[in-house]
Protein backbone atom coordinates (compact mmCIF):
# COMPACT_ATOMS: atom_id res chain seq x y z
CA UNK A 1 0.00 0.00 0.00
CA UNK A 2 3.00 2.30 0.76
CA UNK A 3 4.16 1.83 -2.64
CA UNK A 4 0.87 2.37 -4.09
CA UNK A 5 0.16 5.92 -2.82
CA UNK A 6 4.31 7.11 -3.23
CA UNK A 7 3.72 5.74 -7.06
CA UNK A 8 0.70 7.89 -7.78
CA UNK A 9 2.47 10.90 -5.77
CA UNK A 10 5.36 10.75 -7.78
CA UNK A 11 3.67 10.29 -10.90
CA UNK A 12 0.97 13.20 -10.35
CA UNK A 13 3.85 15.45 -8.64
CA UNK A 14 6.47 15.08 -11.87
CA UNK A 15 4.03 14.61 -14.17
CA UNK A 16 0.32 14.94 -13.89
CA UNK A 17 0.90 18.49 -12.79
CA UNK A 18 4.10 19.24 -15.33
CA UNK A 19 1.81 18.51 -18.31
CA UNK A 20 -1.48 20.65 -16.75
CA UNK A 21 1.41 23.58 -16.54
CA UNK A 22 2.35 22.51 -19.71
CA UNK A 23 -1.53 23.25 -21.39
CA UNK A 24 -2.23 25.94 -18.82
CA UNK A 25 1.04 27.82 -19.47
CA UNK A 26 0.20 30.58 -15.91
CA UNK A 27 2.11 33.70 -16.35
CA UNK A 28 5.05 34.51 -14.35
CA UNK A 29 7.50 31.69 -15.74
CA UNK A 30 7.96 28.51 -13.74
CA UNK A 31 10.58 30.07 -11.49
CA UNK A 32 7.97 30.78 -8.64
CA UNK A 33 6.14 27.43 -8.83
CA UNK A 34 9.58 26.11 -8.22
CA UNK A 35 10.69 27.85 -5.64
CA UNK A 36 8.07 27.42 -3.40
CA UNK A 37 7.90 23.49 -4.42
CA UNK A 38 12.02 23.68 -3.52
CA UNK A 39 11.21 25.57 -0.07
CA UNK A 40 8.49 22.80 0.18
CA UNK A 41 11.19 20.16 -0.16
CA UNK A 42 13.53 21.51 1.95
CA UNK A 43 11.36 21.85 4.69
CA UNK A 44 9.89 17.75 4.62
CA UNK A 45 14.05 16.69 4.74
CA UNK A 46 14.68 18.85 7.36
CA UNK A 47 12.49 16.99 9.39
CA UNK A 48 13.36 13.91 8.35
CA UNK A 49 15.11 11.86 11.05
CA UNK A 50 16.59 9.74 8.62
CA UNK A 51 17.96 12.38 6.22
CA UNK A 52 21.50 13.60 6.87
CA UNK A 53 21.43 17.44 6.53
CA UNK A 54 24.86 17.55 5.77
CA UNK A 55 24.12 16.33 1.95
CA UNK A 56 22.17 19.90 1.40
CA UNK A 57 25.52 21.48 0.85
CA UNK A 58 28.47 19.14 1.77
CA UNK A 59 30.81 21.29 0.05
CA UNK A 60 34.23 19.49 0.35
CA UNK A 61 32.85 16.57 -1.98
CA UNK A 62 34.20 18.47 -4.86
CA UNK A 63 37.83 17.86 -4.18
CA UNK A 64 37.26 13.93 -4.76
CA UNK A 65 34.71 14.77 -7.90
CA UNK A 66 36.14 17.72 -9.65
CA UNK A 67 38.67 17.08 -12.16
CA UNK A 68 36.54 13.86 -13.79
CA UNK A 69 33.75 16.43 -13.83
CA UNK A 70 35.79 19.11 -15.60
CA UNK A 71 36.93 16.70 -17.88
CA UNK A 72 33.47 16.14 -19.14
CA UNK A 73 32.26 19.38 -19.50
CA UNK A 74 34.86 20.48 -21.59
CA UNK A 75 34.78 17.29 -23.70
CA UNK A 76 30.99 18.53 -23.43
CA UNK A 77 31.36 22.47 -24.23
CA UNK A 78 33.39 21.32 -27.11
CA UNK A 79 31.13 18.95 -29.10
CA UNK A 80 28.45 21.70 -27.97
CA UNK A 81 30.33 24.48 -29.57
CA UNK A 82 31.45 22.45 -32.91
CA UNK A 83 27.62 21.67 -33.41
CA UNK A 84 26.66 25.10 -32.70
CA UNK A 85 28.68 26.43 -35.13
CA UNK A 86 28.56 23.77 -38.27
CA UNK A 87 24.58 23.98 -38.06
CA UNK A 88 23.33 27.11 -36.68
CA UNK A 89 26.79 29.58 -37.30
CA UNK A 90 24.39 32.98 -36.30
CA UNK A 91 23.44 31.93 -32.89
CA UNK A 92 26.96 31.12 -31.73
CA UNK A 93 27.29 32.96 -28.31
CA UNK A 94 24.35 34.81 -29.71
CA UNK A 95 23.30 35.89 -25.79
CA UNK A 96 26.55 37.17 -24.76
CA UNK A 97 27.38 38.94 -27.86
CA UNK A 98 23.85 40.31 -28.50
CA UNK A 99 22.24 40.95 -24.92
CA UNK A 100 25.79 40.95 -22.84
CA UNK A 101 23.82 42.46 -19.49
CA UNK A 102 20.88 39.73 -19.67
CA UNK A 103 23.62 37.12 -19.86
CA UNK A 104 25.63 38.43 -16.78
CA UNK A 105 22.48 38.32 -15.23
CA UNK A 106 21.87 34.75 -15.65
CA UNK A 107 25.46 33.86 -14.71
CA UNK A 108 24.63 35.73 -11.23
CA UNK A 109 21.14 34.54 -10.78
CA UNK A 110 20.41 31.19 -12.67
CA UNK A 111 22.64 29.24 -10.03
CA UNK A 112 20.55 31.08 -7.38
CA UNK A 113 17.05 30.71 -8.42
CA UNK A 114 16.69 27.86 -10.44
CA UNK A 115 19.27 25.25 -10.30
CA UNK A 116 19.98 24.98 -6.68
CA UNK A 117 16.16 24.82 -6.60
CA UNK A 118 15.60 22.37 -8.85
CA UNK A 119 18.72 20.34 -7.36
CA UNK A 120 16.65 20.36 -4.10
CA UNK A 121 13.65 18.72 -5.32
CA UNK A 122 14.77 16.46 -8.05
CA UNK A 123 17.84 15.47 -6.58
CA UNK A 124 17.67 15.67 -2.78
CA UNK A 125 13.97 14.94 -2.37
CA UNK A 126 13.16 13.12 -5.06
CA UNK A 127 15.61 10.34 -4.39
CA UNK A 128 15.26 9.94 -0.31
CA UNK A 129 11.09 10.20 -0.33
CA UNK A 130 10.43 7.77 -3.07
CA UNK A 131 13.27 4.99 -1.98
CA UNK A 132 10.76 2.92 -1.72
CA UNK A 133 10.09 2.67 -5.17
CA UNK A 134 12.97 2.92 -6.45
CA UNK A 135 15.83 1.06 -4.39
CA UNK A 136 17.88 0.32 -6.42
CA UNK A 137 19.94 3.78 -6.74
CA UNK A 138 20.52 2.84 -10.64
CA UNK A 139 16.31 2.92 -11.51
CA UNK A 140 16.02 5.23 -8.82
CA UNK A 141 18.54 7.75 -11.01
CA UNK A 142 16.48 6.75 -14.00
CA UNK A 143 13.37 7.95 -12.69
CA UNK A 144 14.58 10.50 -11.97
CA UNK A 145 16.21 11.61 -15.27
CA UNK A 146 13.09 10.55 -16.80
CA UNK A 147 11.05 13.23 -14.14
CA UNK A 148 13.40 15.90 -14.91
CA UNK A 149 13.29 15.50 -18.54
CA UNK A 150 9.69 15.67 -18.54
CA UNK A 151 9.60 18.98 -16.35
CA UNK A 152 11.60 20.89 -19.33
CA UNK A 153 8.23 19.99 -21.72
CA UNK A 154 7.10 23.06 -20.45
CA UNK A 155 9.78 24.91 -23.04
CA UNK A 156 7.89 23.46 -25.84
CA UNK A 157 10.52 21.59 -27.67
CA UNK A 158 12.10 18.44 -27.84
CA UNK A 159 16.07 19.59 -27.20
CA UNK A 160 15.32 20.80 -24.01
CA UNK A 161 13.99 17.48 -22.69
CA UNK A 162 16.79 15.68 -24.64
CA UNK A 163 19.34 17.43 -22.80
CA UNK A 164 17.72 17.34 -19.83
CA UNK A 165 17.08 13.70 -19.69
CA UNK A 166 20.62 13.17 -19.49
CA UNK A 167 21.62 15.92 -17.54
CA UNK A 168 18.98 14.14 -15.09
CA UNK A 169 20.63 10.78 -15.39
CA UNK A 170 24.61 12.89 -14.58
CA UNK A 171 23.31 14.82 -11.84
CA UNK A 172 21.36 12.15 -10.06
CA UNK A 173 24.39 9.67 -10.24
CA UNK A 174 26.64 12.31 -9.09
CA UNK A 175 24.59 13.23 -6.10
CA UNK A 176 23.87 9.52 -5.20
CA UNK A 177 28.29 8.96 -5.07
CA UNK A 178 28.82 12.60 -3.26
CA UNK A 179 26.13 13.07 -1.17
CA UNK A 180 26.43 16.82 -1.99
CA UNK A 181 24.04 18.70 -3.50
CA UNK A 182 26.53 21.47 -4.05
CA UNK A 183 28.53 19.26 -6.04
CA UNK A 184 25.46 18.80 -8.45
CA UNK A 185 24.48 22.35 -8.26
CA UNK A 186 27.75 23.47 -9.04
CA UNK A 187 27.77 21.09 -12.19
CA UNK A 188 24.33 21.87 -13.10
CA UNK A 189 25.15 25.21 -13.05
CA UNK A 190 28.21 24.74 -15.34
CA UNK A 191 26.09 22.81 -17.68
CA UNK A 192 23.16 25.42 -17.70
CA UNK A 193 25.12 28.28 -18.28
CA UNK A 194 27.21 26.66 -21.07
CA UNK A 195 23.58 26.23 -23.19
CA UNK A 196 22.91 29.80 -22.56
CA UNK A 197 26.36 30.68 -23.41
CA UNK A 198 27.00 28.83 -26.55
CA UNK A 199 23.75 29.51 -28.33
CA UNK A 200 20.66 27.35 -27.37
CA UNK A 201 19.43 29.27 -24.36
CA UNK A 202 16.48 30.00 -26.21
CA UNK A 203 15.34 26.93 -25.83
CA UNK A 204 15.24 27.47 -22.10
CA UNK A 205 13.43 30.26 -22.04
CA UNK A 206 9.25 30.02 -20.96
CA UNK A 207 7.19 29.49 -24.08
CA UNK A 208 9.92 28.80 -26.27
Amino acid sequence: MVRVRLAAEFTGLFFVLVALYAVASPPGGPIPVLVVLAVAAAVYLRRQDGFDRRDLWRPEALRDVWRPALALWCATAAAMTGLVAWLTPDRLFELPRERPLLWAAIVVFYPLVSVYPQELLFRAFQLYRYRPLFPDPRWAALAGAAAFGFAHVIFGNVLAVVLTLAGGWLFARRYQRTRSLFVVSVEHAAYGLLIFTVGLGSSFYHGA
